[in-house]
């Protein structure tokens, strides 16, 4: 194997949308922590329930823009 070309792993926390945190080795270089906006407690494929979750305004920017496109 190549010397030096390998990402440095370091330890990171994983904060879950309920609060849980767990401690993981990661590649990951954007802090010490990631806070999930969705994860395998409140994703609707392993939980069977449809939630929305409207992040940065993405389902009222739709709504705005086909609010007249349908039956009349």
């Amino acid at each position: 194997m190549k010397a030096d070309i390998h990402p440095e792993y370091k330890d990171i926390t994983v904060i879950m949308t309920d609060g849980s945190e767990f401690t993981t080795r990661s590649t990951y270089s954007g802090g010490d922590t990631i806070r999930l906006d969705i994860d395998p407690k409140s994703h609707p494929a392993w939980t069977g329930v449809q939630r929305l979750v409207d992040t940065g305004g993405q389902v009222a920017k739709f709504n705005k823009r086909f609010a007249g496109f349908g039956i009349k």
